[in-house]
């Protein structure tokens, strides 16, 4: 492998991690949101209340629970969808990122090689 394919090997590896950076930002948010309206489906379960309120922008709507409840376990099975996603991209980034790091180790080891038995053939 020569210098100009391991330079755009280290040029994709790290575009690809800076890539994962970003995914892995993204499964973290999601994972928050997602334990969010899962404590507040707990919550409208504890509620004796028959009425809520949601906020919508600036303004508080009033909503029964049981709406409020069916439309966060809707979001609820959205988001997880999302995050399931996002772990698929992740591991397919991780992958790629491995696969790409063995690349370049490779092609370090047989240079190296290439450099031992060079050097031991001038000692001859």
């Amino acid at each position: 492998m020569n210098q100009e394919e391991k330079r755009a090997l280290i040029m994709e590896f790290e575009k690809n991690r800076q890539m994962l950076a970003g995914v892995a930002q993204q499964k973290h948010q999601l994972s928050v949101q997602l334990e969010v309206m899962k404590l507040s489906v707990e919550e409208l379960d504890k509620t004796t209340e028959k009425q809520v309120y949601k906020a919508v922008g600036n303004v508080l709507i009033p909503k029964s629970t049981e709406e409020m409840k069916k439309e966060l376990q809707e979001k609820i099975e959205s988001t997880d969808l999302r995050v399931k996603t996002v772990e698929k991209q992740e591991e397919s980034l991780l992958k790629k990122l491995n696969s790409i790091k063995s690349k370049v180790e490779g092609s370090e080891k047989e240079e190296s090689e290439d450099e031992d038995k060079k050097d031991k053939k001038s000692k001859k």
